[in-house]
């Protein structure tokens, strides 16, 4: 395995963290340009490898790439030769020996990500595996609060949904940890995963209450399917009432406080409309952060030069 690769949060420490903010904070002038691109990984060759649908995360590694001059290939389960039978392993070392220099990987299996790169020697950058990590959205996640609020230690975050089925949760409630923050996460007991008393977290029985003390709120995406389906969950109308970023709760929130969400959104359920409008609301921020904190992994895994 490559030792520039990011598979999960835990690769990094502190100093490593801080390395991606100020680059990714240098990165955004760079977009700010007539021509937002430099030549800092010209010839190199990323591809984007995704086995499972995304949006969001495939196109911001993808614009990541170009606003560096990286090559780009993407390359979707869908239509592939995978439908023909090829393994996961066959088609990464078909890839690897068409020149490939770096893998950014999403996966269902939790761990795909780590297999790959031990199938490979150049860097691997994992971009969701299964309910495991997702590192990068921690990272980014890491930046907003810090534009928003000037630093992160000592700030108060309170996260909510499911937490157990969400590598969301896992890789930010890791980056804002590891940096200094106190984390609370409040949910239905179903939804919180089996050894919690081991995460750097508070559980939160009121989310009111939670509230109250929050710099920072996190509202998870919740699947309405399993809200519907699961008979140890609350009903759609409860979940709302209890969990839900309603319009009331917003109102009562002060304008500094941040409110996130990784997407796509469950207007109406997770979060209300309103809320999105409030002046601490910074999803779309959290979507331009992406660019720049992919630009400064990919940049630092490939040892691009200015």
């Amino acid at each position: 395995m490559n030792e520039r690769s990011l598979l999960s949060i835990d690769d990094l420490g502190p100093g490593d963290i801080g390395e991606v903010v100020e680059l990714a904070r240098a990165f955004e002038e760079v977009l700010q340009r007539p021509i937002p691109k430099v030549p800092a990984l010209r010839g190199r060759t990323v591809a984007n490898v995704f086995f499972e649908d995304s949006t969001r995360t495939r196109l911001s590694f993808e614009i990541a790439a170009k606003r560096l001059s990286a090559d780009t290939v993407n390359f979707t389960a869908s239509g592939s030769s995978l439908s023909k039978g090829e393994s996961l392993f066959d088609t990464i070392r078909t890839l690897h020996a068409m020149g490939v220099d770096l893998f950014v990987v999403r996966h269902v299996a939790p761990g795909a990500a780590r297999r790959v790169a031990g199938w490979v020697d150049v860097p691997v950058v994992n971009a969701g595996d299964g309910a495991h990590e997702h590192p990068t959205q921690g990272l980014l996640d890491l930046v907003t609060v810090h534009r928003r609020r000037g630093g992160v230690e000592g700030l108060r975050c309170v996260m909510v949904g499911d937490i157990a089925h969400s590598r969301v949760a896992r890789s930010t409630i890791g980056a804002f940890a590891m940096m200094g923050m106190q984390v609370s996460v409040c949910a239905p007991e179903t939804l919180l995963p089996m050894g919690i008393d081991e995460w750097p977290v508070e559980v939160a029985d009121d989310l009111d209450s939670a509230f109250a003390k929050a710099d920072v709120v996190y509202m998870l995406r919740m699947q309405k399917e399993r809200i519907f389906d699961d008979p140890v969950l609350p009903s759609l109308r409860e979940y709302v009432a209890r969990y839900g970023l309603t319009a009331e709760r917003a109102r009562r929130l002060p304008d500094d406080v941040v409110i996130m969400h990784p997407g796509p959104m469950n207007r109406g359920v997770e979060i209300a409309p309103e809320a999105t409008e409030h002046p601490g609301a910074a999803i779309e921020e959290q979507v331009r952060n992406g660019v720049t904190v992919r630009m400064a992994v990919l940049y630092l895994a490939l040892g691009g030069n200015s």
